[in-house]
């Protein structure tokens, strides 16, 4: 008989959890305590309490081709950066054609999560949930928890002596929808991360005047880059990923703030991170220097008090007729349907194998996906780990033994703060494509590009030098797609699409770039010829 998996939370971590539950042939179960699939990504006016929140006009920091699950690519005709019904309207058409809907029970709350007494051996959950008032329980072999970690405010407010005597209006950018009522305002930013940095170029188009203080600062990049391909398939490569790991630190440093800088100075714009060699996840926002260059957002460095209706900041500064503060100060962890005991969150960090396991469990029934922060897509990283899972619950994959997996969660941890630091916004960082090869080796789906330059060396050239997407990962072991290739070849294709809607003539001139790689090889020639000459 198959296993039995609860699965809670319908957004793409419980959407690509429910798949892989099918794919390996389990039966899944998936509770939703709202009435549609989505989760963060799904746009409400209304904020509701237990679930994720965004503003109207909320668009990927990750390109489509970096984003699509890895059998299932998006649409040629969807953008490479997609606003986020247009991100829905891809999950929407996932579950449809994986035919995912029927495993989940909407409206229903997951009240809690508890060890069977015969846990120690038979591994299995008691899972309480209610609907329409009505509670009920069920038993299951496993469970995945999906539920994210953008539900629980961070507003620290302690920090903020003062913020009793302001009479303006302060709320955390959950709260935060659309700019429609705070036209003309002086508006205050607390943060600098791809939220706050949303918000107030936002705002800044409509509002008197819009500051933003940072504590630390931060690199801010575009979605561009090279030739105007998206970031994400410059930056994420294998061969990138190989030269910041090999490099010497001092070199990869140089290199990284080289690069940083490339688009403007950050210093000139008052964003210079404070420490600017730690790899902190970079925003993405193609408006916030310019926003900076003619005035309409002024950064400012942290706040020391608010008065009534003013800002001081640590360097003495004043900011008069601050109007409204939005505190875009992150989330914190918490998983109301689990006892302490089974996850623990211990100064604002939670300590999972891998960032899923708990160490400490009789049986490894139970792994949380999504609760990581990449550097890069969540979407193919979730998915893997929700591969990882299922195998793990039939028992084809194991665990190490206890103390193995803590000194591993305690190592990872010492190598995440010397790379990224100790913000509480970095907590959950990893690098990317070394963790999507980590779990991928995990199962056998790790491609072996060594092998395949001797039998496929063209796909072998795109594997290493081209894009690390998630297409990767299902060219070989379980789960084997045999559109991965196809795919892999057919990326460029699907980025510009969407891209050339504009038919242009062929230009008949002869290229000059053309012109000069052959000039430059025949001046290479000649030099060579007249080297030789002299042995």
């Amino acid at each position: 008989m198959a296993k039995k998996v609860a699965v809670i939370g319908a957004g793409v971590s419980g959407l690509v959890s429910l798949k892989c539950c099918v794919d390996e042939g389990l039966e899944p179960t998936c509770f939703e305590r709202t009435e549609d699939i989505g989760g963060l990504w799904r746009f409400k006016e209304n904020v509701e309490d237990g679930r994720a929140s965004i503003y109207q006009s909320v668009i990927t920091n990750t390109s489509k081709e970096m984003s699509c699950f890895s059998d299932f690519p998006m649409p040629e005709d969807f953008p490479n950066f997609l606003h986020n019904s247009k991100l829905l309207e891809y999950f929407r058409i996932f579950a449809r054609k994986f035919d995912l809907l029927k495993y989940i029970q909407f409206q229903t709350t997951v009240l809690s999560v508890k060890k069977r007494l015969d846990f120690s051996s038979s591994g299995q959950w008691e899972v309480v949930t209610e609907s329409n008032n009505k509670k009920q329980s069920a038993v299951f072999d496993a469970v995945m928890v999906c539920s994210g970690h953008h539900i629980l405010p961070h507003i620290p407010l302690e920090s903020f002596p003062g913020i009793e005597r302001f009479k303006g209006q302060y709320f955390h950018s959950r709260q935060y929808k659309h700019p429609e009522g705070l036209e003309g305002k002086h508006i205050l930013v607390i943060g600098l991360g791809n939220s706050a940095s949303d918000i107030a170029v936002e705002l800044s188009k409509k509002a008197a005047q819009v500051f933003i203080s940072t504590r630390h600062g931060s690199w801010v990049m575009g979605r561009i880059s090279e030739d105007g391909y998206p970031w994400d398939m410059v930056f994420h490569t294998r061969f990138r990923s190989m030269l910041r790991n090999v490099l010497p630190q001092v070199i990869r440093k140089w290199m990284m703030e080289q690069q940083m800088n490339q688009w403007f100075n950050h210093e000139n714009y008052g964003l210079e991170p404070q420490n600017k060699y730690l790899m902190k996840e970079p925003v993405l926002n193609d408006d916030l220097p310019s926003r900076i260059l003619y005035g309409a957002i002024k950064v400012k460095p942290r706040v020391k008090e608010l008065a009534e209706t003013s800002a001081i900041f640590e360097d003495g500064t004043v900011e008069e007729k601050i109007d409204v503060i939005v505190f875009a100060t992150g989330y914190t962890f918490s998983f109301p349907f689990l006892e302490d005991s089974l996850i623990k969150v211990e100064d604002k960090m939670v300590s999972l194998y891998k960032y899923m396991f708990p160490p400490h469990l009789e049986k490894s029934t139970l792994a949380c996906i999504g609760l990581i922060q990449p550097l890069g897509s969540i979407f193919p990283t979730a998915e893997l780990q929700a591969r990882w899972a299922t195998r793990v619950f039939k028992g084809l994959c194991t665990l190490p033994s206890e103390r193995t997996m803590v000194a591993d969660i305690i190592k990872r941890n010492e190598e995440r703060i010397d790379l990224f630091g100790k913000s509480q916004s970095q907590t959950l960082q990893s690098n990317y494509i070394d963790y999507l090869d980590e779990l991928a080796l995990e199962i056998g789906a790790k491609p072996d590009i060594l092998s395949l330059l001797l039998k496929d060396p063209k796909l072998a050239v795109k594997l290493y030098f081209g894009p690390c997407n998630s297409y990767q990962y299902r060219l070989t072991g379980p789960g084997q797609w045999k559109g991965a290739k196809n795919a892999i070849l057919t990326q460029k294709q699907r980025i510009l699409k969407p891209l050339k809607t504009r038919v242009l003539k062929a230009s008949s001139d002869f290229p000059v770039s053309f012109l000069l790689k052959i000039l430059g090889l025949l001046a290479l020639a000649v030099a060579l010829f007249f080297q030789l000459q002299w042995f």
